[in-house]
């Protein structure tokens, strides 16, 4: 498997892309022109609603967003509830991460899986924990950027010949929850990375232990192939990494208000295009939109010193994903 080698293309999604990169970017930039910046880039993290089930059609998508807003705001609440508590917050990012997972998995949202879910749940309870923002306030400005990024995903819907296709059933295009075989696997990596990834978060940095847990489980992914688990990590190990860099040498723009919503928009608008094709190719933009987002939130994104750590809890992280590949079994001549 080459790391220069893409999948085929699945048609043009640049209507996708500008949905997800108008998501984040215009919270930021209204919310930074009224003067509440911090609530902007909240409500901007409602934008990964849009990133998931892309591949559907628009009236399909109209039925099964909601349930992916209505996840992440679940996960946010829970961060809400332990946030200001390390040891609550570290066992509920356990209990999260293979609770979403086995969502993931057993209903086959597809990429980005459970990732997005896992960083909300952290970030909720980092952010409401430095007690810079109340708990309510905070699920406000995320659900209307939910809500926000539901209505722009909708937007197809104004031309007659999208709004006249027929959606199926819900339980058709979310069948389940049934864990396949390769489903069962990922799962059981999950599992194994939050809890090992919550342990050594403890002892290398108990702030950002959801950092760590969601590197490896961005490198876990959604695809299982046996006889390329290791390999297929390892490129989303590089891809992660690679972004932790891209990261810091943003960092030293020290970007902010109209200059961080353009930046995010342009990041979040290459990830739509990239992700169906080159999984850890998106990773490399993925990776410093979360953190810029996570450092604009918390008044820390100038802080080299900031940014390196991250850089450390990527590389830890990302190592624990791709070494969980070896649970896949040998591979066998039907494979």
């Amino acid at each position: 498997m080459s790391l220069f080698a893409f999948a085929p293309s699945r048609g043009p999604r640049w209507q996708l892309a500008l949905q997800a990169a108008l998501g984040i970017a215009v919270p930021i930039a209204v919310m930074t022109l009224a003067g509440r910046p911090t609530l902007g880039y909240i409500a901007a993290s409602g934008a990964f609603t849009a990133l998931h089930l892309g591949a559907l059609p628009v009236v399909e998508r109209a039925k099964t967003l909601p349930i992916v807003a209505s996840l992440l705001l679940a996960c946010a609440g829970l961060g809400v509830l332990a946030a200001g508590d390390l040891w609550l917050s570290s066992i509920g990012l356990v209990v999260v991460s293979i609770a979403v997972a086995a969502l993931a998995y057993g209903f086959r949202l597809g990429p980005p899986g459970p990732l997005f879910f896992v960083l909300v749940f952290g970030l909720s309870a980092s952010i409401v924990g430095t007690g810079a923002i109340d708990g309510g306030v905070y699920l406000a400005a995320l659900g209307a950027g939910c809500a926000f990024s539901y209505l722009l995903s909708l937007t197809p819907l104004v031309l007659p010949w999208v709004r006249g296709k027929t959606a199926r059933p819900v339980r058709e295009i979310l069948p389940g929850p049934a864990l396949t075989v390769d489903g069962r696997m990922l799962l059981l990596r999950v599992v194994l990375v939050a809890v090992v990834g919550t342990g050594l978060g403890l002892l290398i940095d108990p702030t950002k232990i959801y950092w760590l847990v969601g590197s490896a489980v961005a490198v876990i992914g959604v695809a299982a192939a046996r006889r390329a688990a290791v390999e297929r990590a390892l490129h989303r190990m590089l891809g992660t990494v690679v972004g932790a860099g891209l990261y810091a040498l943003l960092a030293l723009l020290h970007p902010a208000g109209l200059v961080l919503a353009v930046l995010l928009g342009v990041l979040q608008f290459t990830i739509e295009i990239v992700v169906v094709r080159h999984y850890a190719l998106a990773l490399v933009f993925i990776t410093p939109l979360v953190l810029m987002l996570v450092g604009a939130a918390s008044g820390t994104i100038g802080s080299m010193d900031v940014a390196m750590e991250r850089v450390i809890d990527t590389l830890v992280g990302a190592a624990l994903g791709a070494a969980s590949g070896i649970l896949h079994p040998r591979a066998t001549p039907q494979d």
